[in-house]
């Protein structure tokens, strides 16, 4: 029987695999579970056992070296991080696998939802209801503009932006790209015209924010380029954080008339007083744009069913695979909440 290391923190197996699956997991593999504490030494001591690891803990070539029949790492937090030995896995053949494609459609689906809203100020409309300070007609749709025809700008162009493009090509066929990471030929083959983020800011109705953290890219979307948006335009950052400079996107929409909506922060949870709450042009969500109960049933899905095929000398086929020309540049922060 094969051994599975299980340290999934900030997950839980529970999240991931319903209690079928998970029983049906213990029935193939003989799972051991990491400690919360003194994690080294569990390493240490059981890491020549696994052949697989459930999660994604700090490896360095010390470790790994130890790991003689290590076929694969599945990080289900989903982020790849920069806390192990790549080149080691990659140079000895050890799969490092990422469960973030089952985010790709539900962030996709919440993105649709906050475009319209940003459109058509439903929810500030919804709040001026509550508050009896409703505008009727015409009058409560100043500012509100259609989707149909926009200039449409992806910064980023990996799985979350490949399930929202076709959920937005009813309305508009200008679709923008700015992703150093892929081909020009690949961006137009996908019906995207690849372009410069000066381009992007400047043109595009709406933008959306979907590049993963990098050692360059941080802080990337600075006032430079939020002060080309055009007035009414929507932007949407649904991936990190830290790709954009939040001090100045405060500052710009208080002299800029832009629309913003953002499902995640600097900081998580953002503090009880932290003055974005008071931004009025700033539809917010709490990191929640992926977090669905079924979403993370699917997370567990992908891994069992990888498992099977590794477990068989085959290669895995529905978990994201590391790749080492860009895994090192990526500076992803652990998240904290499920």
């Amino acid at each position: 029987m094969q051994t599975i290391l299980v340290d999934p923190y900030p997950r839980e197996m529970k999240l991931i695999f319903t209690p079928k699956k998970l029983q049906l997991l213990k029935k193939k593999y003989q799972l051991i579970n990491a400690p919360n504490k003194n994690k080294q030494n569990f390493y240490e001591k059981n890491i020549a056992k696994a052949d697989f690891i459930i999660g994604q803990p700090n490896l360095p070539s010390s470790l790994l070296m130890k790991a003689k029949k290590l076929k694969a790492i599945f990080n289900v937090e989903s982020n790849f991080m920069d806390n192990m030995d790549y080149e080691y896995c990659f140079s000895n053949n050890i799969y490092v696998l990422s469960t973030a494609p089952v985010f790709a459609q539900t962030v996709a689906e919440i993105a649709v939802g906050f475009t319209f809203s940003l459109k058509r100020d439903i929810h500030q409309s919804h709040l001026d209801f509550i508050k009896g300070q409703e505008k009727y007609g015409l009058e409560g749709n100043k500012g509100s503009s259609l989707l149909k025809n926009n200039q449409i700008g992806f910064i980023g162009y990996g799985d979350l932006a490949k399930n929202l493009h076709p959920l937005l090509k009813p309305y508009t066929d200008n679709f923008f790209v700015y992703d150093p990471w892929l081909s020009e030929k690949q961006l137009r083959d996908w019906g995207t015209t690849p372009c410069s983020l000066n381009k992007i800011f400047k043109d595009c109705d709406v933008i959306y924010i979907l590049a993963t953290i990098t050692n360059k890219n941080q802080n990337m979307i600075d006032h430079k380029l939020l002060n080309l948006m055009k007035e009414n335009a929507c932007l949407l950052i649904l991936s990190r954080a830290s790709v954009i400079n939040f001090n100045d996107l405060i500052k710009t929409i208080k002299k800029k008339k832009i629309k913003v909506a953002t499902d995640v922060f600097p900081e998580e949870p953002v503090k009880k007083n932290d003055p974005i709450r008071k931004e009025k042009n700033i539809l917010f969500s709490a990191h929640r744009a992926g977090a669905l109960t079924e979403v993370f049933y699917e997370m567990g899905e992908i891994v069992f069913e990888d498992l099977l095929l590794l477990s068989k000398g085959l290669p895995p086929r529905l978990c994201r695979k590391a790749e080492l020309e860009t895994v090192k540049s990526l500076r992803s922060k652990p998240v904290d909440v499920n």
